[in-house]
């Protein structure tokens, strides 16, 4: 279990929690809710209950919504951004699973930077877009939040970095976090 885990009793509370304050628009039913964060119906069901009796969620006919009256709103949407669900190693190893990574590059959601492109850049050699899609996925679970990514085979990145690429460009030239490098970019 995550050390803010701990803090609100379980992992699931927390990815729930971030879901609904992230995405403060969202009205969800608990099928939706389960299958985004990556979690069992019975459980995702005792959190969403603990949490409308905390008055953060609030349960409609048909689903869940964010209370973007409660009181606590803004403290919580703070913590919950500064304390990041992931480390850099944890990014690493669940895109690791899509192929032979060179290069994770991260920015955007990760560093706090709402400008940014995208939020995870992957470059690798024999790719599968499936598995990598399923890590994005799994990682959104842990964000509760879209993560927005682009993936290049390493031959594709470098051609677009000599070309001065404007994605890799509007990439590499704003804020962002060097993971892992084995293509020596930096």
């Amino acid at each position: 279990m995550k050390p803010v885990s701990f803090i609100f009793g379980s992992e699931a509370k927390v990815k729930i929690m971030r879901l609904f304050v992230f995405n403060p628009t969202l009205f969800l039913s608990l099928a939706d809710i389960s299958q985004r964060v990556q979690e069992k119906r019975d459980k995702t069901r005792r959190e969403l209950n603990n949490l409308v009796k905390a008055g953060l969620i609030k349960k409609r006919v048909k689903g869940y919504t964010l209370n973007s009256s409660y009181i606590y709103l803004p403290a919580i949407d703070s913590f919950l951004v500064d304390a990041t669900p992931l480390t850099d190693k944890e990014i690493i190893k669940k895109v690791s699973r899509a192929g032979s990574i060179k290069l994770v590059l991260i920015s955007g959601v990760f560093i706090h930077d709402k400008d940014s492109r995208v939020d995870i850049l992957v470059v690798g050699d024999n790719l599968k877009d499936g598995r990598l899609a399923s890590a994005i996925a799994s990682i959104e679970a842990e964000l509760g939040r879209e993560v927005r990514y682009s993936a290049f085979e390493t031959d594709d990145f470098k051609y677009r970095m000599g070309v001065y690429d404007k994605l890799i460009r509007d990439i590499l030239d704003y804020p962002h976090k060097l993971i892992l490098d084995k293509i020596g970019i930096e």
